[in-house]
């Protein structure tokens, strides 16, 4: 492929996953028009199912965009903490805040894990776990938190945020929820805290 087509197919799924991001996070997975969609990305059907084989695939991009951008905020949040301790809080905390904008309510913990499945099983899911899981053995070896296994505890750490934020999310009054939720991530998460005595 040269250079120019390569550029040319990047510019294709670039559109399609920004017209049907605004789409999805507007309307929902469900109501969006895939003809809407394309029309307004200035393409047609064929160029989505060529990139993407279906709408759903075309949604699992979607998925991995805010997914990517979610990931670089949290990182951004624990790398402006003073301690290692409170960057793993952060980072935490920063995951579970971002279920209160609309659009990661609708696409990451509404409609993906409705169309998509578990989120706990997609395949960004073991990136964080990995970045979970040296950022508590980095603690443990530090004697900040206690001798724990490390992936066991990323894995419950993580179901917690995830939990916490899908709850946010289908939520009546999600910022009463959201602050319950921080809360208790913090006293679950000060649990693992080394006692020095």
């Amino acid at each position: 492929m040269t250079k120019r087509r390569a550029e040319m197919v990047e510019e294709t799924r670039a559109k399609l996953i920004q017209a049907a991001r605004k789409a999805f996070a507007a309307k929902g997975y469900a109501a969006a028009s895939m003809d809407d969609l394309t029309a307004e990305a200035g393409l047609t059907r064929g160029a989505l199912y060529h990139n993407f084989g279906d709408k759903k695939g075309l949604l699992q991009a979607v998925v991995d965009q805010i997914d990517a951008e979610m990931g670089t905020r949290a990182r951004a949040a624990q790398e402006g903490a003073e301690t290692a301790w409170l960057g793993f809080l952060a980072e935490g905390i920063a995951y579970i805040q971002m279920a209160l904008e609309p659009e990661i309510q609708r696409i990451m913990l509404r409609d993906g894990p409705a169309v998509l499945g578990d989120p706990s099983q997609w395949p960004n899911q073991n990136v964080c776990l990995r970045r979970t899981t040296q950022m508590i053995q980095e603690l443990i070896d530090a004697g900040t938190v206690k001798l724990v296994d490390a992936e066991a505890t990323a894995r419950l750490v993580n179901g917690a945020a995830l939990n916490a934020s899908l709850w946010i999310a289908a939520a009546d009054d999600p910022p009463a929820v959201f602050a319950k939720a921080v809360e208790a991530f913090r006293h679950l998460a000060g649990g693992l805290l080394q006692t020095k005595g």
